[in-house]
């Protein structure tokens, strides 16, 4: 990878993404695009708005770039889905699509995560094998499924090098949240830090997958730089690093902030997602074929968290 262009760059994963990749590749070698402008473009650096449901936009981007790589972050994350899920589909399926084809056309290798929202109340729940049934039963995760299949179409039909994960639940100090069933797990950290307290719209038992953003970033890096002789699935690989629920995650924060009090008012949309989703991921795969391995696990990524959010205050 010399030259990349990332889509979603506003976004939770695609803001600390493009900060990466610059520090890894140089700063003008990454562009980011979103359809939404930063706050300050001048501060945020090399930057084009984009619609990526506009196929002659998304080509004319990619190829002004001279892009050999698309990071493709661009999505409508769950909960938020459920409430416009044509909007979706537009969006994750015709955005998807229309990268895949500039990077057929242009020779360029794709990145694009799917999600634990793949999977559906059918799955095995704990263990959620790499290679399992996936019949989720709200349209983010039907597009992510869809997603997953058409990449692996792309690579297989016309040697696009797509390669991607299924990220857990995200956790970051640096973006808010962004619609997604998971966001208890960041909220919970920032209501913290502010106030002392937190309402969770899950129940307290509710067990999700989680990962700190530093490790969701570096290992999605680490996937696109090895070797492709060496991977077997290419496309959406679990990728996990902890099991939490809200209580573990208020007992955690209570190691720093002991009178943190939590309490408990559910959203039924959010819970029954949640309960459709994996308890514990297997990612043998990732880590059998390149190498996964997490540095953060939740005390750790609760110490960071907490002492980065007063840092800001």
């Amino acid at each position: 990878m010399n030259r990349i262009v990332v889509t979603g760059a506003a976004g939770q994963v695609g803001s600390e993404m493009v900060e990466a990749l610059r520090d890894r590749y140089g700063r003008d070698a990454v562009l980011a695009t979103d359809i939404r402008e930063p706050g300050d473009p001048g501060e945020f650096g090399p930057f084009r708005p984009l619609d990526v449901t506009n196929p002659h936009a998304v080509a004319e981007v990619v190829r002004s770039h001279a892009a050999d790589c698309v990071y493709h972050l661009a999505a409508i994350l769950s909960a938020r889905g459920e409430s416009a899920p044509q909007q979706a589909w537009a969006v994750n399926m015709g955005g998807l699509y229309n990268v895949l084809e500039v990077a057929r056309r242009e020779g360029c290798s794709v990145f694009t995560p799917s999600s634990i929202a793949a999977f559906g109340p059918s799955t095995p729940a704990d263990p959620t094998p790499q290679d399992t049934i996936q019949r989720p039963n709200t349209v983010y995760g039907v597009t992510k499924v869809a997603g997953e299949l058409l990449s692996d179409y792309y690579h297989e039909r016309f040697g696009v090098d797509a390669r991607g994960v299924r990220y857990p639940g995200l956790i970051s100090y640096l973006t808010p949240p962004g619609g997604g069933t998971t966001d208890f797990a960041v909220e919970i950290y920032y209501e913290a830090v502010a106030h002392g307290r937190y309402t969770c719209f899950l129940g307290p038992e509710t067990q999700l997958d989680m990962m700190y953003m530093p490790d969701a970033i570096r290992g999605s890096i680490e996937l696109m730089e090895v070797d492709p002789e060496s991977l077997h699935h290419r496309n959406a690989f679990n990728m996990t690093a902890m099991q939490v629920t809200p209580e573990s995650l208020a007992a955690a924060i209570r190691e720093h902030i002991p009178e943190f009090t939590i309490e408990y008012d559910v959203d039924p949309v959010r819970q029954a997602i949640a309960d459709s989703w994996p308890r514990r991921i297997d990612d043998s795969a990732a880590r059998d074929e390149w190498g996964w391995k997490p540095e953060y696990d939740l005390a750790a990524m609760t110490a960071d968290m907490i002492a980065h959010l007063r840092a800001r205050r």
